[in-house]
């Protein structure tokens, strides 16, 4: 649902306010053009706009993931300058604060869709388009797609304004692997790092001594530190330390 009170901001931003339109008629569109065609209009769309093009067109937020956004006189003014990020943070935004929320998120039925700002100026943005019916997770970055193939949740977060992590399925022949419910149905999973300065990715699958249950990445310095869970995390034990930047091939 749109909020009238956004109608200041939409009627100065044309990217908005097509998204707008897209998006309250996606049941017409969906049904015209396919579900796979219209997530791919909506992650470019999406892959455009500004984080208060999101909260205008009634997307849920960070703070609130399933009502629009309850404070426009707030998240429709421009962006305070950033406070200077910790090293290796992931600086996401929650509301209610000046240029809107860094994540948003949406769903009609059979689709749900998942947007996160890298923080900071906004510089990078995912757009996670997740088929319900078909089990199926698409990642766009910056407009781009990214992990083709791979099984990914649908959710991820950013590390310094750069890095995109995202949780994927595990190998299955990992001696600690089972299998159960969720978006990704096995317990060991595998991680995907996404360096949008770079346009590179890597997927980084745990050995057989690595048990990732929930892998942790931390970016220190110019090293990337993967722990196997949030204790291991907190005790500061990592499993693998990687440069930030992969080597050339």
């Amino acid at each position: 649902m749109w909020d009238e009170a956004w109608g200041e901001w939409l009627r100065q931003s044309p990217p908005g306010t097509e998204l707008l339109v897209w998006w309250q008629q996606a049941p017409d569109k969906t049904r015209r053009v396919g579900r796979d065609a219209y997530g791919e209009r909506l992650a470019a769309l999406l892959s455009a706009v500004s984080a208060r093009d999101c909260a205008a067109t009634g997307f849920g937020c960070t703070r609130r993931i399933d009502r629009v956004c309850r404070e426009p006189s707030v998240c429709r003014l421009d962006p305070a300058a950033p406070p200077a990020a910790e090293e290796g943070a992931r600086g996401e935004r929650e509301g209610p604060v000046q240029g809107a929320c860094g994540g948003f998120h949406g769903s009609w039925p059979g689709f749900e869709v998942h947007v996160r700002f890298s923080g900071g100026e906004d510089r990078h943005r995912a757009v996670f388009w997740r088929d319900v019916a078909a089990s199926v997770v698409r990642l766009w970055v910056d407009g781009v797609p990214v992990g083709a193939g791979a099984d990914l949740d649908s959710y991820g977060h950013w590390l310094g304004g750069r890095f995109l992590v995202v949780q994927a399925e595990g190998p299955d022949g990992h001696p600690r692997q089972s299998y159960g419910p969720g978006i990704l149905v096995t317990r060991i999973v595998s991680v995907l790092i996404h360096d949008a300065v770079h346009g590179s990715t890597r997927t980084l699958v745990p050995g057989p001594h690595e048990t990732w249950t929930d892998p942790q990445v931390v970016l220190a310095g110019e090293t990337l530190r993967v722990y196997a869970t949030g204790e291991a995390r907190a005790a500061d034990v990592p499993d693998r330390i990687l440069p930030a930047r992969p080597a050339p091939k």
